[in-house]
């Protein structure tokens, strides 16, 4: 019995010693051990392996990466005749302390384990630690969507030490700007204008100040994608109204249907790109284009009602003076195409107005020409707004003639603004 316990004793002196390391006691995970009186420095750096997705809708971006932490405990020292270090997996971790790095603001994290948990542990012999895992996490960004689609977006992932403050741990960016290192990332919607490393202190009333360290990433949206799902669309969608201003302003059915076409067309544009996006409390520039280009496809059926309202007056006056026959019925002219003919009625043009003296501009020229101004009188060079609006009832087809130059002017200056405000 004797000879075999020496003898089991010496076998356990003859192991490597990489193997002490798993038969460690259990105050090995106690941080005051490692350095008394100071704080314990733990290096950190970062390789951002991909970005996997970035949600306007759940204003979150979930990102895979390699975290690395440096620091060094004199307990897991060993002797090495080479000075080569020992690499060991997650068994290990369970046995010795690790800093707690944890993520702020993040909404769901996991470490890989497939095909084994993707976590390494390497011990140098002066007791140096590399301590690295492959994570994916889905932290939080706060965006603002008030230039959308035209928007940078600044996102960070943030680490901290969970249980241990300032006085405990202190947390640094192992190589400085070097210290956080990306691979080639090609996003769908997103262009990667600026990765970089930051630190600061974030402060607890409970519990006191804390090391964080910043991973910021400045994202500019591609607007490609908008300009085809969306601009474009929309912009051919406000000339198809124009389309109306050049139909015969008797043809109902045809300048009617195509009004509502388009209303419902810009409606079904301006639910999908809600229904995309966050219901934020703010207006965002697209929805200024948006319900813009709505409002001249809105004022476009609304200058035909306008159109069709002056010539209905203009044919109920003529109807009166004689110049329609009281039996002629318009519902019934219409019936069958949408049209008034002019061979079943008569739509004389206004007559071309002469400047005159006179304060009545629907004054004949025999009545003029009896007419002479009385000395001291003043003439009167404008028509008042009455008139200006009789002369628009006799000649409604003056308001579609204006309506072609004034609808497209007006589009081409709102989109001059509205580019140079937001690109």
């Amino acid at each position: 019995m004797v000879s075999g316990e020496v003898d089991r004793t010496v076998t356990w002196v003859q192991r490597p010693p990489a193997r002490r390391l798993f038969e460690l006691q259990p105050w090995l995970c106690d941080v005051s051990a490692v350095v008394s009186g100071a704080a314990i420095p733990v290096g950190i750096d970062v390789q951002v392996e991909s970005i996997d997705s970035i949600s306007e809708v759940n204003m979150d971006f979930t990102m895979t990466l390699y975290l690395r932490h440096y620091w060094k405990d004199e307990r897991l020292a060993f002797p090495s005749q080479n000075n080569q270090s020992r690499t060991f997996d997650s068994r290990l971790v369970k046995k010795i302390w690790v800093p707690d790095v944890f993520f702020v603001h993040s909404k769901r994290s996991f470490i890989h384990d497939t095909t084994m948990e993707n976590i390494m542990l390497r011990v140098y012999p002066d007791g140096n630690i590399l301590f690295s895992v492959r994570v994916t996490v889905t932290a939080l960004c706060s965006m603002d969507f008030s230039s959308f689609p035209l928007d940078t977006q600044n996102c960070s992932l943030e680490l901290e030490s969970y249980a241990y403050n300032e006085n405990d741990l202190m947390l640094y960016w192992k190589n400085g700007n070097d210290s956080l290192r990306t691979d080639e990332i090609v996003l769908s919607q997103f262009f990667i204008e600026q990765f970089h490393a930051s630190s600061g202190l974030a402060f607890y009333s409970s519990t006191g100040w804390y090391n964080r360290l910043f991973i910021t990433f400045i994202l500019r949206r591609h607007i490609f994608f908008f300009m085809l799902q969306t601009y474009f669309p929309t912009m051919l969608m406000v000339v198809l109204s124009w389309v109306s201003f050049w139909i015969d302003r008797r043809a109902v059915p045809a300048r009617v249907s195509l009004g509502i076409t388009t209303v419902l067309t810009m409606s079904t544009i301006i639910t999908g790109v809600s229904s995309s996006m966050p219901q934020v409390s703010y207006v965002k520039a697209v929805d200024i284009y948006l319900w813009t280009s709505f409002l001249f496809v809105f004022l476009s059926v609304i200058e035909y009602a306008a159109v069709n309202y002056c010539t209905t007056l203009e044919e109920t006056r003529k109807m009166k003076r004689g110049k329609i026959p009281s039996t002629f019925n318009a519902t019934q002219a219409m019936a069958f195409d949408g049209c008034f003919h002019d061979n079943e009625m008569e739509l004389t043009p206004f007559p071309r107005m002469t400047p005159t003296l006179t304060s009545d501009p629907l004054a004949t020229p025999s009545q003029v020409s009896d007419t002479r101004p009385i000395e001291g009188t003043r003439l009167r060079r404008q028509r008042s707004v009455r008139e200006n609006v009789d002369l628009l009832v006799s000649n409604s087809y003056l308001i579609d003639s204006y309506s072609r130059l004034a609808f497209p002017l007006s589009y081409l200056l709102f989109n001059t603004i509205y580019w140079s405000l937001y690109s």
